[in-house]
């Protein structure tokens, strides 16, 4: 029996020990056995010799998610594809291959162990049951703010702290997502709502749930600056609260008439990475039919779950989640109307490129087919309370 194996042996008999004890968290245990099964797999332990350590890893990618990975920066990325030749890995692999892509591995003298560890654990902390706020919309995020990060504007002003944040953010953003949205939980008087006293309150988790495994994997602890890591990556997860969209979108407008957005000031560069985060994740409706679609049936799965749940215990129900008053046209007309429309066309005011004019293609077309399904919803949609789109937290966004 190898010296891994015995360790290994010894650690599975320890924690069982301690789980019956009771001494141990069921979850802890779970993303230990997990890590386990990661370090296994792993060339580095599996005796074989040490190569680059930036391309440890790479031995793992099947040949055809390799492949893909070689376009990660192409805005027809199929992440569905991608999470399938990865056996359900895309954030992990994903995100890996950008820090490295960008250099950012070897010049923040990233631990390759702690990085594997601290990814591994971020994509297990997503609900895989989600239909839509699961590891799969955090990979597609990442895959769209790599987008975003490498337009003309960006990437010539941006650091490689600002690169670091920027993916991790995106990576984070939605960590820990129960599949309800932030109205469900004030009204279930829920821990979390009662913690974060009803403020952007799933936002709020989502960065101290990351803050949690950046401290457990100590990924940043050889750096100064790991405070101010931790403040400004919860700058940018809580940017996305879509409550307070008008304000970001009022913001990001002003700059733009005004013409005094300096990517040398880096409180604006930071402010550009909170819009950029903001476009990514609510990016869906911008990407090609075949992929839009499928998040568009996606996310409305879920607010008709909840609709369902709301339902069951005679609760009200929330805006949109009602599967017997709306339906999947009806819900994309209005949000691409009242909330993607608006940001996208100010984001294409600030980087007039090629990306930005094919996104608001797209948004077109696919608003397009989905008001020739249901006609009737595109007029409604243009009769309804817009507050339900913009300035509620009760659309596809992360802060549900």
């Amino acid at each position: 029996m190898s010296f891994l194996v015995c360790v290994c042996v010894c650690v599975c008999l320890c924690t069982a020990r301690a789980e019956s004890a009771g001494t141990i968290p069921a979850r802890r245990i779970r993303r230990l056995f997990s890590f386990q099964r990661h370090l296994l797999s792993s060339r580095l332990l599996r005796g074989a010799p040490q190569l680059n350590p930036l391309h440890i890893l790479d031995e793992d990618y099947c040949g055809q998610a390799k492949c893909m990975l070689e376009k990660v920066g192409s805005w027809n990325f199929d992440i569905f594809l991608f999470d399938r030749l990865t056996n359900g890995n895309s954030l992990v692999f994903l995100t890996f291959n950008l820090l490295n892509q960008y250099g950012l591995i070897e010049l923040f003298q990233l631990d390759m162990v702690k990085l594997r560890r601290f990814l591994v654990l971020v994509q297990e902390d997503y609900h895989n049951q989600n239909p839509y706020h699961n590891a799969v919309h955090a990979a597609d995020v990442t895959q769209a703010m790599h987008c975003y990060l490498k337009e003309p504007k960006l990437a010539e002003s941006l650091t490689s702290f600002d690169i670091l944040l920027g993916l991790l953010a995106a990576a984070t953003h939605d960590l820990d997502h129960p599949g309800v949205n932030q109205p469900f939980l004030i009204k279930t008087n829920h821990y979390l709502a009662a913690l974060y006293r009803n403020t952007s309150v799933l936002e709020n988790h989502h960065w101290r749930s990351a803050v949690g495994l950046l401290r457990e994997t100590e990924l940043f602890s050889n750096l100064p600056a790991e405070d101010s890591i931790e403040r400004q990556l919860g700058s940018l997860i809580l940017a996305t609260d879509i409550s307070r969209q008008n304000e970001y979108l009022s913001r990001f407008r002003t700059h733009l008439d005004e013409n005094d957005l300096s990517l040398g000031n880096a409180s604006h560069r930071h402010f550009v990475l909170q819009m950029a985060l903001k476009c990514a994740d609510i990016c869906n409706p911008c990407r090609p039919w075949e992929l839009s679609k499928q998040w568009s049936e996606k996310v409305t799965e879920e607010f008709f779950h909840q609709g369902d749940i709301e339902k069951k215990h005679k609760l009200e129900i929330s805006p949109l989640c009602d599967s017997e008053a709306n339906t999947i046209a009806s819900v994309q007309i209005g949000f691409m109307t009242y909330v993607v429309e608006p940001l996208f066309a100010e984001w294409a005011r600030f980087s007039d490129t090629r990306l930005s004019q094919t996104m608001l293609g797209h948004l077109g077309l696919n608003k397009a087919s989905w008001s020739a399904m249901e006609p009737e919803a595109s007029g409604s949609s243009e009769e309804g309370d817009m507050s339900t789109y913009s300035v509620t937290p009760n659309t596809q966004n992360n802060d549900l």
